[in-house]
This record gives structure tokens, sequence and C-alpha cells, in this order.
């Protein structure tokens, strides 16, 4: 996968007609929904049917089931994503034809142009951030329109279009697609080696985001996780060009410090100075970072901070982000989208203090590895994440877009994971709810943990835990 490079950014208003190529995607149809709200006219496929395929035809748009050169009818621009093929057959017709190809980060930007765009960055936390930001927006009335590589547990949206003239989205650094944009505010919550399959290195990474700064419009401002040193080196870099900044973290000299986190079951309190007490219901301490970046963007908009934080305590979650699933024979399940060791460490820590407080169990962690150069570069770092578990269950490696490399399996990282820690390596995806279900002992909280199909797991642990009790 190439990393994407800026290009020419046109308006929403010059598109014409608009069809996604795997319109069904998170991403693609949170693009295609927000254009469907503008009055675009809206076509796409996809492989196969899906309930949000469905959810777009009911708002308007043309939706084939299946890749062919016939769905592209009277379409302007083609939007693809960087997993689409240049063989895929729409895509060639586009090309014949002399269509407008667009990436979808490109597509998205498109209809920033106008609006006081907030891109939120970073390595981890991106998602949660860019929710509970817009969240917290709809209660102090902005009404942003809103893109998020995720969906919000009290809507099940991952994008809308707002009425406001404010623009939320997440911005995607894995394939250097965060380049096409050009915001009012940007985020860099933190930067950290990662998608090196694409980078090569962790110096191209940290070049990468330099880059995102500089895109940042004049007069604009640059929201830094205090807490992080290359974020904090960004900040002087954005400082340079004359951009405002504000920092956020725990680290002393923070513009909007965190001091005295306090866990709360599935939450959590504490003060951030200068602005008060914030209550959240979603657990961790890198939530309550999260929820003071938020609060930077706010005021950066010259938000009433007292609503904002009503907003962040109404916040639910993002769906995969600790998401609760189910109790049965006395274990609570969770799932998480956790897929690097900082973000593995994060949810784990955020689920010891839950047990911490509320009983005496155990913490089973399902770990499914994503990508085999993930694997091969943080296969040490895994383990030692997994170390804050009491159960490890090891899966095989879901590869996504990447074929098989020899030895590079789960068990790289179920080797890993320190003594005292007891763990299993369960490479057949039959085998796991059952093996899970003999681990697990009233009491215990079992955690998926990754970024592949792992999610599918846990309702089949709650099924077969409720069969066996």
């Amino acid at each position: 996968m190439s990393l994407i490079r800026p290009e020419e950014v046109v308006s929403a208003g010059e598109l014409g007609g608009v069809h996604f190529i795997a319109i069904g995607g998170a991403g693609m149809s949170g693009i295609a929904r927000i254009m469907l709200g503008r009055g675009i006219a809206v076509s796409g496929s996809d492989a196969r049917d899906s309930e949000l395929l469905e959810q777009l035809a009911g708002l308007g748009a043309k939706v084939f089931v299946g890749h062919s050169a016939d769905h592209l009818g009277g379409a302007d621009t083609v939007v693809v994503s960087t997993a689409i093929r240049e063989g895929n057959p729409e895509l060639v017709a586009a090309r014949e034809r002399g269509l407008r190809v667009l990436h979808r980060s490109a597509a998205l930007a498109s209809l920033m142009v106008g609006r006081r765009a907030v891109a939120v960055a970073g390595t981890h936390g991106k998602t949660t951030t860019t929710s509970m930001l817009t969240v917290a927006l709809q209660h102090a009335g902005a009404d942003p329109s809103y893109c998020i590589g995720g969906q919000l547990v009290t809507t099940g949206l991952g994008a809308d279009e707002g009425k406001g003239d404010v623009f939320v989205a997440e911005a995607d650094e894995s394939d250097g697609s965060f380049l096409m944009y050009s915001p009012h505010i940007a985020v860099i919550t933190n930067v950290e080696a990662d998608h090196l399959d694409n980078y090569g290195g962790f110096e191209k990474v940290k070049e990468n985001f330099a880059l995102f700064v500089d895109r940042v419009e004049p007069g604009g401002t640059l929201v830094a996780g205090a807490d992080d040193p290359v974020a904090m080196e960004l900040a002087e870099r954005a400082r340079e060009r004359g951009l405002n900044v504000l920092t956020y973290g725990e680290a002393p000299g923070a513009d909007l410090r965190v001091t005295g986190f306090t866990p709360r079951g599935l939450g959590s309190r504490f003060e951030i100075e200068g602005v008060g007490e914030v209550a959240l219901s979603v657990p961790g301490r890198h939530n309550a970072l999260n929820a003071a970046a938020v609060v930077a963007v706010a005021r950066a908009l010259d938000c009433d901070l007292g609503a904002v934080r009503e907003g962040l305590t109404a916040f639910r979650g993002a769906m995969r982000r600790l998401e609760p699933k189910g109790t049965a024979a006395g274990v609570e399940v969770f799932d998480s989208y956790a897929h690097h060791p900082t973000e593995v460490t994060a949810d784990l820590s955020a689920t010891r203090d839950y047990l911490d407080q509320t009983r005496e169990g155990r913490i089973v962690a399902v770990f499914q590895p994503h990508l085999y150069s993930r694997t091969r570069f943080f296969a040490a770092e895994f383990g030692q994440a997994l170390a804050l578990a009491d159960v490890a269950v090891v899966l095989d490696v879901y590869g996504a877009r990447e074929d098989p490399e020899p030895g590079v399996t789960g068990a790289l990282i179920a080797d890993a994971v320190p003594g005292g820690v007891e763990t299993v390596y369960v490479p057949v995806w039959d085998d796991v709810v059952a093996a899970v279900a003999a681990l697990a002992r009233p009491g215990d909280v079992v955690i998926t943990l990754g970024a592949g199909d792992v999610t599918r797991l846990g309702p089949m642990i709650l099924e077969s835990l409720s069969a066996g009790s």
C-alpha cells in the first residue's frame, strides 16, 4: 500500500454525481451519508450486502452488490479507498471515461471546504477523541458535521451532516491520507511507531506528522498532547509557523492540565486546571486525556465549556472501544479495537482499575494480532502489554491486506508473554470460544482485543457461557 500524497481538493458542489467503490465500508459509507445530506446524487457498490447498504439506500443512494462497469451510470466522480485494486472493473471504466477519481480522504476533504474543520490525528485515541468531541459540541449547540472511524454507541452512526459551520473528522495517518486536509484546528494526541509496513521507519512517521502540522490553516490552532515528546516537538513547529497552540495532559506546564484522576466504575472523575471537575462515563486514564483534548478544541472554538463538560459526561463511548457486550455466568465481556501495544496496555489498565473497584476477579484477554508486519515488529511489546492480564488467549494473525510471512504467527506473541500470566495459544478459530469459556470464572472480565474479526467472538463467548451455566 503506497502512501497517499495531497491532491487538488475541490468543493463538494463541484463533484457532480458521486459513485463509491466499496460504499459499505465504515469510512466510505459515512462520507456517502453526508453527501446525501447535502443533496448530492450518490451511488455505490460493495462486494456483499449489509445493513449499511440498506441504510444508504433508504437515504436515497443507488446501491449495488457486486462490481460492474455498468454501475457507474452517469457519475461524474468516483471515490475509492486504498484497498481498491487498479483492476476493479468500475475503476477501470472510470479511468477509461476520464472521470474524476478521488481517494476517500480527498472526498472527505471536499466536504470540509467552507467549514471550520477540526481534524483529529495521532497514533492512539483518534476515534474516541473525535467521538467525544462530536457529542460535546452537540451539547454546546454547535451541531457539527462529523465523520468518525467508528460508530457512536448512542446513535450507531459514524457520520452525519450537521447544521453548524464546524466539521469534525478523524484524520487517518496509516497511509498518509491525513495530508489531504487543511484544518482550521488540528489535534495530535500522540505519535508512536506504527504502520511501519507503509512508512518503513519511525522517522518517516514523524516526518508525515510534521507535514500535517504544516497544512493547518494560517491563524489556525494545533492542540497537542503534552505527555508525548513528539507531539511537543510538533507544537514547537506550529508556534514557529505562527499558529495558536494549546497543550493538554498530565505534564506540568500543560495549558489544560489533568490532575486528580480517580476511577469510578466504568468511568472516572478528574480536574482540568482552570476548567473544573469532569466526570466521564467511559473508563481509563487515557480517556481523561482524550477529554482534555476535547476541552482544548472547544476553547479554541469559543464554546460554552460548561455545556462541553456536560457533553463529556453524557458520552457513552464509541463501538469497539472497551464496549460492554454483556454478562453470562457471572462473567462480563468487553470488546476493544486495540491493535497496538500501547492501546492494549491502556485498555487492560482501565479494565484492571474497574475490577479493583468492583470485585475480585481476573482479566482474561483474548488477543488477535492484526497484520503480519505489525506482529513481526512488535511481538515483544505485545507480550509485555498482555502481562497486565491474568490469562492471555492469543489467536493467530488476522492478515487483512497482507500475505502470510513464514514464521510469523500468533505464537510469537504468546511466547513473549512473561511467566506468571497463564497463556494459551489457540491458532484454530473454531477452538477459541470453547477455550475461553473453559478458562473464565464467575467474577472475571473477558476482553476481546484486535482490529480483525475477533469482534465476532464476544456474543459467541456469552452464548457458550450461558449454555454451560
